[in-house]
């Protein structure tokens, strides 16, 4: 038990490691050992748990995943109706996407040459916003003449925009600026507020 428990520490050291030493020197640049450095463990360590560093880029993207999917989870479980739902997880995930390398290494290393076969979190995203607009579309939470296709570029090409912004400037994820994003938006969307008249 303690073994295991001790490799599973060091897996997930490992994987930290890694999206941390890929956001600073991009996937091309990146050493294992300089990652494994990075990890304070052993390159046989390393080699252990990772077989190269595709492997690992995998499991960096798997496990942003997975925090993506309790986002979503989380935010679906709330009352307050889809838009509510949405408005939640955007905010959930710009704040991970701030303060977890894991997830920000994630987003980029989905799409990038490391991912592989794999999930593409920013598909991901775009498939569950896509789902949570059409069902707020059905239930009655747009305005008639805001289709849940368009009201889900919109949404979509915005959070994106502030992920992929933010590789340079980490405003893009604040608080204030996703709030003012949905105070803007969300009039439009419902039909209710200045802009419906």
């Amino acid at each position: 038990m303690v073994k295991q428990e001790r490799a599973a520490r060091t897996r997930q050291a490992l994987i930290r490691a890694g999206a941390e030493v890929f956001a600073e020197e991009g996937f091309a640049r990146a050493s294992l050992t300089t990652i494994s450095r990075q990890a304070g463990v052993s390159n046989g360590a390393l080699h252990f748990h990772f077989e190269n560093k595709q492997a690992l880029t995998q499991a960096i993207v798997a496990q942003a995943l997975e925090v993506v999917r309790q986002i979503v989870r989380d935010a679906g479980a709330r009352d307050g109706g889809p838009l509510e739902e949405l408005v939640q997880a955007t905010h959930q995930l710009m704040s991970r996407i701030g303060d977890d390398a894991v997830v920000r290494a994630g987003f980029e290393l989905s799409d990038g040459p490391g991912g592989g076969e794999g999930p593409v979190l920013r598909r991901e995203w775009q498939r569950w916003v896509e789902d949570v607009l059409l069902r707020a579309g059905e239930d009655g939470w747009l305005a008639e003449e805001v289709s849940a296709d368009d009201a889900a570029t919109a949404v979509v090409a915005a959070t994106i925009g502030f992920e992929v912004l933010s590789g340079t400037d980490k405003t893009w994820l604040s608080e204030e600026k996703v709030t003012r994003f949905w105070d803007l938006l969300l009039p439009r969307l419902t039909g209710r507020g200045p802009r419906s008249s």
